[in-house]
Order: C-alpha cells, then sequence, then structure tokens
C-alpha cells in the first residue's frame, strides 16, 4: 500500500473512532445525564474497543491477509456507527439508570462495536505497508503519529465545531457514510471482489441508513449541553414544560406569570417572601440558571419595582424560552449567556438582595457550582442581608445535599433546608432549597407561607442548630474535591 494511502486511512478512521467518542456524550445525555460518571464510561468503553480492534486486526491481518479486509472493515465500522443511533433509542428506553453500570451498559451498546471496527484498520494498514523490517519501528512509529493526529483532529473538530452546526444523530450517520464510501473504495482499489463488496456495503448502509432515519429524535432543539424539548400540558392550553435531556426542567403558563408548576419553585416564592416583604417588593435579583425563566417572569409581574439578572449557560435554551415559552427580556430583565462561574466574577459586590441557585437538573450537576470559592462570589454579590437560595436534587442518602449544606455553612451564619417529607432515616430525597442568610431565617414564616400555599407536608430543617446530625462527616466541597457525582444518590 503506498504510504500516503496509508497514512490518509490511519488518519480517517481514527478521527472518527473518537468523533464517535465526543458525539456519544451527546447521544447518551437524554437517558443518563452530562456529568463525571458519563464521559468515564464513555472513555472506558472507547478505550476497551479500540484495545479489542487493535488485538483483533493485528490477527487478522497475519492469518487472512490484510488487502482484502481494509475495505470492509472501514465499512463494517460505518455501519455499526450508523447502527449506534437506534441502539442507543432502543436500549436507552429500557431505563438502565444512571450508575455506573447503567452507563457502561448504554455506551457499550451502542459504541463498543463501531470502537473495535474501526480500531481493527490500523494494524491491517501497518500489515500492508510493511516491506521492510530493518524500517518497521519508522513505519509503526509514522502510523501511529497520524493516528494520534487524526484522533486529536476528531476530538477538537467535534466539540469545538461539528456538535455546534449539526444535530448529533446526523453527525453520525454521516460519519458512517463516511467510512462506507471510503471502505468501498478502498477495497475497489485494493481489487478484492469489487462488485460483490460494493454491493454488500451498499445494501448494509442502505439498510442501517433506513433504521437511523426512522428513529425520531427527542429533541426539539439540540445544543452543545442538551437536547432540548417542549411538551404541551394536556390539562391546560397554555401550559408548557421545558425538557432537558429528557428531565422535566421548568412549567410554564404562557397566560398567566403567576402559576408555578413545580413545588420547589413555589419553595423559593415562600423562602424569598420575608426578604421581599421587608423591601416593599423592591428588590434585585439574580437567577445562576434561566431554563424556562418562570421565576424571573412570576417576580416581574408581581413586584413591579423589582430587577432581575439572569445567568443561563444555554443559548439554546435561552432561544427556546423566547420562542415557546413566552419570555421576552424587558429593562427590567436581562439575561447574561455564558458560564455561571465565569459570568458572577463580572458582578459588582453588595449588588444583589436576592441571588436564586437553580442551575441543577436530576441527572446533570454542574459541580463547579457548588463550592466553596463559588459560593464565597455570591457571597460577594449579595448585600449584607440577602438571601442565597439553592436548588438541590438528590437520593434518598442526601449526601450531595449535607455536603452542599455543610459548604454554605462554612460562610453563611444562619442555613435552613426545606425538604418535602421525612422518611425513617431523615428528610427524605428530591428536590430541596437550602436557604442561606448572614441574618436569621424566619423558618415559622416560611413554613406558614408554605401551608398557606397548600403546599403541606414540608419540612424545614435550621441550621446550625441541628447540623450535627445533619452534616457531620461530610467534607467541604471545594474547586479541589468536589465529588458531586460520586455523592449523588440517584
Amino acid at each position: 500500500m503506498p504510504g500516503w494511502a496509508a497514512g490518509l486511512l490511519t488518519f480517517v478512521a481514527a478521527a472518527a473512532v473518537l468523533v464517535l467518542e465526543i458525539a456519544a456524550g451527546r447521544l447518551l445525555a437524554p437517558f443518563v445525564g452530562v456529568s463525571l460518571t458519563t464521559y468515564t464510561g464513555i472513555i472506558g468503553v472507547i478505550l476497551a474497543g479500540i484495545a479489542l480492534g487493535a488485538w483483533l486486526g493485528g490477527r487478522a491481518a497475519d492469518r487472512l491477509g490484510p488487502e482484502r479486509l481494509i475495505g470492509p472493515t472501514l465499512a463494517a465500522g460505518g455501519v455499526a456507527a450508523i447502527a449506534s443511533v437506534p441502539i442507543v433509542d432502543a436500549v436507552g428506553s429500557l431505563g438502565l439508570g444512571g450508575e455506573f453500570g447503567g452507563i457502561v451498559a448504554l455506551a457499550g451498546a451502542g459504541f463498543v462495536l463501531p470502537a473495535t471496527i474501526l480500531s481493527a484498520v490500523g494494524p491491517m494498514i501497518v500489515r500492508a505497508s510493511l516491506t521492510d523490517i530493518g524500517t518497521s519501528g519508522t513505519l509503526v512509529g509514522r502510523l501511529s503519529a497520524i493516528g494520534t493526529a487524526g484522533a486529536i483532529t476528531g476530538t477538537f473538530l467535534t466539540g469545538f465545531v461539528l456538535l455546534g452546526l449539526v444535530p448529533t444523530r446526523p453527525l453520525i450517520v454521516g460519519v458512517g457514510a463516511l467510512l462506507v464510501g471510503v471502505g468501498a473504495v478502498t477495497a475497489w482499489a485494493l481489487g478484492r471482489g469489487r462488485s460483490a463488496a460494493l454491493l454488500a456495503f451498499i445494501g448494509l448502509f442502505a439498510g442501517a441508513g433506513l433504521v437511523a432515519a426512522a428513529a425520531p429524535s427527542p429533541c426539539l432543539r439540540e445544543s452543545a449541553y442538551y437536547c432540548v424539548a417542549i411538551t404541551p400540558d394536556a390539562a391546560s392550553p397554555d401550559g408548557r414544560t421545558l425538557v432537558l435531556d429528557r428531565i422535566r426542567h421548568a412549567y410554564v403558563d404562557l397566560a398567566d406569570p403567576s402559576v408555578l408548576g413545580f413545588r420547589y419553585i413555589r419553595w423559593f416564592v415562600d423562602a424569598s417572601g420575608p426578604l421581599i416583604d421587608a423591601r416593599g417588593g423592591n428588590f434585585e435579583a439574580l437567577y445562576v440558571g434561566g431554563g424556562g425563566f418562570s421565576l424571573p417572569r412570576h417576580f416581574e409581574s408581581a413586584y413591579p419595582a423589582s430587577r432581575h439578572t439572569v445567568l443561563e449557560l444555554d443559548p439554546v435554551v435561552l432561544a427556546t424560552a423566547r420562542s415557546e415559552l413566552g419570555f421576552a427580556p424587558t429593562d427590567r430583565t436581562s439575561v447574561i449567556v455564558g458560564d455561571a462561574r465565569l459570568s458572577v466574577d463580572r458582578l459588582p459586590s453588595d449588588a444583589y438582595d436576592l441571588v436564586i441557585g437553580d442551575a441543577f437538573g436530576g441527572l446533570s450537576v454542574p459541580w463547579h457550582l457548588t463550592t466553596l470559592e463559588f459560593l464565597g462570589e455570591i457571597d460577594r454579590v449579595l448585600r449584607p442581608d440577602g438571601v442565597y437560595l439553592m436548588n438541590v436534587i438528590d437520593g434518598g442518602e442526601l449526601r450531595f445535599a449535607r455536603a452542599e449544606a455543610a459548604t454554605l455553612r462554612s460562610l453563611f451564619e444562619h442555613v435552613a433546608v426545606i425538604a418535602g417529607g421525612q422518611s425513617s432515616a431523615g428528610l427524605a430525597g428530591g428536590n430541596l432549597v437550602l436557604v442561606a442568610s448572614h441574618e436569621p431565617i424566619d423558618i415559622e414564616e416560611i413554613l406558614g407561607r408554605i401551608d398557606a400555599r397548600g403546599d403541606g407536608g414540608a419540612v424545614v430543617l435550621a441550621l446550625p442548630a441541628e447540623s450535627d446530625s445533619f452534616t457531620e462527616g461530610l467534607a467541604l466541597l471545594t474547586d479541589d474535591y468536589a465529588p458531586v457525582d460520586q455523592l449523588l444518590g440517584r
């Protein structure tokens, strides 16, 4: 095989594997979320496929001869890549969960086969190119370097460019189609069963392509962060639910901003009520996370003198809120698009009466918004008597919620936890709202507001009065140590 052809095929095969690895994170996100554990599982599965493919490809090249295998293997890798789309949708719908086993099983079902097949191409190309044992080290080193360059290109191109331009499913199908075409051309050029190989490739590609195209996408729009969808409310013609990665993130009534569909959002309103009343409705609020923008819409409507700043990571979520959820920025509500950790650094000190953190989802927790260093910035932008409210989602053991409460306690004199009820072991899991302030928190008034709204059954735990039992044994979350994905009970 000519050196240029060997290098080109090596580059293409390695780049395709890494395109699939990066795209896998988006394809799996609706089922298992976006977290450290998600990417750990995907990387491990892809590496297993690379190792298995390299071993099998080398053995096959020695036993069967590489010329007859390279083209069909590339094409088969393309077919396997295309098939990963319906496979992930089918296996993901089984509800395997977001723990280690579910993530690895889903990633393995969709991507271990294409990674294995494509990684078998490298040893075949080496075997087809080797003519002199005296220069074998140079050959292997050159092709290894070219493969690594292809992997880097696939990684950067996908993460920085392609996923911002092309939806995930068409991207994967397009990569598969490219591989099938390259495989067919390679088989033709090497002269091994030209017509039969081409017909087989085209048939396999057409069948897999039809299956992949028939698989419905759950997304109204895709962004670099989420699969975004809107679900109408069957009980209300004006009700809409924002769904990010198949998790309900916000409920909006297009006609009535006072309708707050999620209980924890109503807890935000009840917990902030004493401060807002003390300000006579004239307050400045900062929101870490916009989502459906239901809360700023509600406060702006209820308190005409209030002013609001929203930090929203995803421009696609903002565009969806504007086009589908009735949100429109006004002279009293502004939106800053970008990562909240970076945006909050540029905000003035002592500028806000109320800060509301609502950037977490059930399967996705941006850990860098949980740490002592970030909370220090929140404390900086809050006025001395301001209040910070934070939505936390956790399982029954509440290890993450307790660690977050302990971290808040290291900065704020007073912290309270609002939960939906109690189990035999303590507070129940689900959505919890943490309340932090340098001023005393009126627990009884908050409970009274919750009961008056009809959301009875909530429990409000005051810290530090009960901090020994709630936060004991939990390390503070810092930029250097924030094992949020390990603490979460999913």
